[in-house]
């Protein structure tokens, strides 16, 4: 492919021009704000024309909302030291032609005992050794160790961006095992409410109230929709039917309706509604959207029957029972099932579109939506580092 003579391309850069490799220059206004930003962040990171904080904001803002999955890779000796992959599933449409663009990793951790724990614009807050807790940005490579939290006793409920401050912050709960053996650390013991932790300002964590919230421990993670928490309660032998949200601009909690369906529902956004996914165990899922928000009114939308009897005939090494994952792009509904060592990818209709084979690939529950912004708490964390352990 023949590139422009350097004439041309001077000409271009005066005229305002961005010249395209093997073809006529475009207005940088179009080349910057219609091509550009649309990339993946790893095709645009090396450009100089994009590297402006409203560029990024917008590149951000333009960037998919994909479900996060964990892949283990183990080292041949059984150990548990090996690496992590973090792989955002990714389904646009120009991924779709090749399946194995589908897992790409964007980061990898040093240790595979690394669990992904809560993400928010982008960023990923993981622990590790004894739990402690780090936040980490897996595209630009950017991590910090939150040793203010190291054994205070405290149980990450989620991760979310303050709106009126524009700061990020951990909502954190009493951890189980000093909630029941009566050993709480810090100042805990004053109230056994919720804290919060704001990222980078140098201060404790602060007492916000003292509702009783220690049924959120047992949920794997938070839900962040329209700026708010939400967790799916579960019941022991019982269908549940609510609904627990965080406001995280009052910093308060409140409980919301939710349909009657067994064990934990998994919470997920389509077409700008709060929805939800509910397995049976079995072979089917069923999906609901919160139609009037104000009113807790939800529709049934979808039962989706999982294509069972087709797995079975072409995949031997399976089980029945999957982990569901439900997600939402421009194109409708599809589901992410997890048996064994297989994913497979299942469309609105139960038809199995793809087939995935991988050992230590797990879903997280965890969204992420990919980004290049810098943020100012970073190096106001203690150990602050960049292209450094833990990534590799």
């Amino acid at each position: 492919m023949s590139s422009l003579p350097a004439a041309t391309k001077a000409k271009a850069a005066t005229a305002g021009l961005t010249p395209l490799h093997g073809g006529l220059p475009v207005p940088d206004e179009i080349a910057i704000w219609e091509i550009l930003v649309r990339l993946p962040p790893k095709a645009v990171v090396r450009c100089r024309a994009t590297s402006t904080r409203d560029f990024l904001l917008a590149h951000h803002a333009g960037q998919p909302t994909l479900p996060l999955l964990r892949g283990y890779n183990i080292c041949g000796d059984g150990s548990e030291r090996g690496s992590q992959d973090i792989i955002p599933f990714d389904h646009q449409a120009g991924v779709a032609a090749a399946a194995d663009q589908q897992l790409l990793s964007v980061g990898r951790l040093s240790n595979a005992i690394f669990f992904l724990r809560a993400s928010c614009d982008g960023l990923l807050v993981i622990s590790g050794y004894k739990s402690n807790l780090s936040i980490c940005n897996p595209v630009t490579r950017q991590y910090a160790p939150i040793q203010q939290l190291d054994g205070l006793g405290f149980n990450l409920l989620g991760m979310y961006r303050h709106s009126p401050t524009h700061e990020f912050r951990l909502l954190l709960y009493p951890a189980a095992w000093y909630l029941y053996d009566d050993q709480l650390p810090y100042d805990v013991q004053n109230g056994l409410g919720s804290y919060v932790f704001t990222l980078g300002s140098g201060q404790p964590p602060r007492h916000i109230g003292l509702q009783d919230v220690k049924e959120l421990i047992w949920i794997h993670v938070s839900f962040l929709f329209r700026g708010n928490l939400y967790w799916h309660l579960w019941r022991d032998n019982s269908p549940s039917d609510m609904i627990m949200v965080f406001d995280t601009t009052s910093e308060s909690f409140r409980k919301m309706r939710a349909p009657a369906v067994p064990g934990v529902a998994n919470l997920f956004e389509m077409g700008d509604m709060l929805s939800m996914c509910s397995y049976n165990g079995a072979t089917a899922i069923d999906i609901w959207v919160m139609e009037d928000y104000e009113r807790e009114t939800w529709t049934f939308k979808y039962r989706v029957e999982l294509p069972v009897a087709d797995i079975k005939v072409r995949f031997a090494d399976f089980d029945s029972r999957f982990w569901v994952v439900a997600a939402s792009w421009d194109d409708g509904l599809h589901v992410l099932l997890k048996s064994r060592e297989w994913l497979f990818h299942v469309d609105v209709n139960g038809k199995l579109v793809a087939s995935f084979h991988r050992t230590g690939l797990f879903p997280t529950y965890l969204w992420l939506k990919q980004t290049l912004v810098s943020h100012t708490f970073f190096p106001a964390i203690n150990g602050h580092d960049m292209n450094a352990s833990p990534f590799i």
